[in-house]
């Protein structure tokens, strides 16, 4: 346990994985793997714990494990694609805007303008 004058030490995600599958390794135990690298041995089992469970689920479901590192840079493609789309249905949207306002422009040159738009007019424009 570190002490006040101690900072608690921070571990990257590989840096667990690699202890945790070092403690699985035949020969190794939690125990000596913690003593090893100074880690408390509750973060290692609870390492094991986490990386069996993910993998006795995704083995009952007959999914792919996957890193939580691809998770992510999958999901930001998503959210590009999303931006993307966004941006897209927009200028759509815009362009059924403006073909609307030229049809209603068309159908205005097309008019007389000598009488009012409910009046039948003999006279053809166009």
């Amino acid at each position: 346990m570190p002490t006040s004058e101690q900072k608690r030490r921070r571990y990257t995600a590989e840096e667990k994985s690699r202890f945790v599958a070092l403690s699985m390794q035949p020969g190794y135990s939690v125990s000596l793997v913690a003593r090893q690298y100074g880690i408390i041995p509750s973060l290692l089992f609870k390492g094991k714990r986490l990386m069996n469970d993910g993998g006795q689920s995704a083995i009952a479901a007959g999914d792919e494990v996957i890193s939580v590192s691809k998770v992510k840079a999958l999901g930001e493609k998503v959210k590009q694609r999303e931006q993307i789309l966004g941006r897209k249905t927009m200028e759509v949207e815009i362009l059924y805007d403006a073909l609307e306002i030229a049809q209603s422009k068309k159908l205005i040159s097309h008019m007389c303008h000598c009488c009012s738009p409910d009046d039948i007019c003999s006279v053809r424009v166009g």
